[in-house]
C-alpha cells in the first residue's frame, strides 16, 4: 500500500491542472505544515524562529517547470530579494534554487543569466546558494550548469540523488571542485532504467555516497529523515575522526522536528529546508509521497472542526 500511495502522489505532483488550482486557492489542505507562507515576510519570520532554536536554514522560493521567460526572471528577482532580506535581518540562512524555475526548459542563456544575477547578489551579501536537483531528464543539464558556475563562484553547491544509478560516477567526477553537496535519496517518479526500484539499494547507495564524499574531505550535507541514516553518519564520522565542521544534517520544514532539536542539543549542525510561495503544489505532493504519516496528518487537518 505504501508503494501504491507513493506512486499515486508522485503522479499527482506532475498534474498541471491541479497546480493551477493550488495557486488559486492558496495553502489549503495541510500544505502550511510544510510551506512557510506565500511571501518572503512570512518565510523570514519562520527562519527567525528556527534560528532561535539553533537551527540553520536553506530557503527556497517554490516553483518549477517555468515556460515563460518573464516568469523565470521574476523568480530570479524574488530570489535576489530573499538574499537581501537574509542579510538585512542577519538570518542564518542559505538559499536553494531549482533550475526549471530559472528557465532551464526555455534556454541555456536565460538560466545562466538568472543564475549569475543570483550568485552575484549572494556573493555581495555572503549567502551560499544550492542548485537543487530535479528529475532525471534534467540531471545532466543541472550538473553542467553547476560545473560552469562553480568555475566562476565559490558560493555555490548542488545536490546528488542516491536512487539514480549514475550518482557515484557523478560524485567522483565533481570531486575536482571540492564541492559542497547535499546528498539525498530522491523524490521524483523515475523509471527502473535509470533509478533503483528497491529502497534497500537506494539506502546502500546513499551510505556509499556519504562515505566517499566525507573521506574526500568535502563538506557534506546529509539530507535524510531516516534514523538509521543519521546514526550511520554519526558513527562513520566518529570512527574516521571527521570533524563536525565538515558536515551537517538537513531536513525538511515540518518533518522530524524532534529529531532536529535532538541533534542540535548533541552539538550537530542541522539545516532546515524552508520553502515558501504560491507554487507549492508539486512540492507538497512529493512530501505526501515520502511518508504515509504525512497523508494522515493532512486528512486530520482537513476534517478537523
Amino acid at each position: 500500500m505504501e508503494k501504491v500511495l507513493r506512486q499515486f502522489f508522485l503522479f499527482l505532483s506532475d498534474n498541471k491542472s491541479f497546480t493551477k488550482l493550488a495557486k488559486r486557492y492558496g495553502l489549503k489542505f495541510g500544505a502550511s505544515r510544510f510551506v512557510a507562507g506565500d511571501s518572503i515576510g512570512h518565510a523570514a519570520e519562520t527562519i527567525r524562529k528556527l534560528n532561535a532554536k539553533g537551527l540553520s536554514v536553506t530557503l527556497d522560493h517554490l516553483g518549477e517547470y517555468v515556460t515563460d521567460e518573464q516568469e523565470a526572471k521574476d523568480r530570479m528577482i524574488e530570489t535576489v530579494k530573499s538574499i537581501k532580506v537574509i542579510d538585512k535581518l542577519d538570518l542564518d540562512s542559505q538559499v536553494s534554487v531549482k533550475m526549471t524555475s530559472m528557465g532551464l526548459d526555455i534556454s541555456e542563456e536565460l538560466v545562466m543569466f538568472n543564475m549569475r544575477k543570483i550568485l552575484e547578489a549572494a556573493k555581495e551579501h555572503n549567502v551560499f546558494v544550492t542548485i537543487d536537483m530535479e528529475d532525471y531528464e534534467r540531471c545532466q543539464k543541472t550538473l553542467d550548469i553547476f560545473e560552469e558556475l562553480r568555475k566562476e563562484y565559490d558560493n555555490v553547491g548542488t545536490v546528488l540523488q542516491s536512487y539514480l544509478y549514475r550518482t557515484i560516477s557523478d560524485l567522483e567526477h565533481l570531486n575536482k571542485y571540492s564541492p559542497n553537496l547535499r546528498l539525498v535519496k530522491g523524490a521524483y517518479k523515475e523509471s527502473e532504467e535509470v533509478a533503483y526500484p528497491d529502497k534497500a539499494d537506494v539506502d546502500a547507495n546513499l551510505r556509499q555516497m556519504i562515505k566517499i564524499h566525507l573521506q574526500n574531505g568535502n563538506y557534506t550535507a546529509v539530507a535524510s529523515h531516516d534514523d538509521r541514516m543519521v546514526e550511520f553518519t554519526k558513527e562513520f564520522v566518529k570512527e574516521n575522526d571527521i570533524p563536525k565542521s565538515q558536515f551537517e544534517f538537513q531536513m525538511l520544514y515540518g518533518m522530524r522536528t524532534e529529531l532536529q532539536n535532538k541533534l542540535v542539543s548533541e552539538g550537530y549542525k542541522v539545516r532546515v529546508y524552508v520553502p515558501y510561495g504560491r507554487d507549492w503544489y508539486g512540492y507538497f505532493m512529493r512530501r505526501l509521497a515520502e511518508r504515509p504519516a504525512n497523508v494522515a496528518f493532512v486528512l486530520k487537518g482537513v476534517f478537523k472542526k
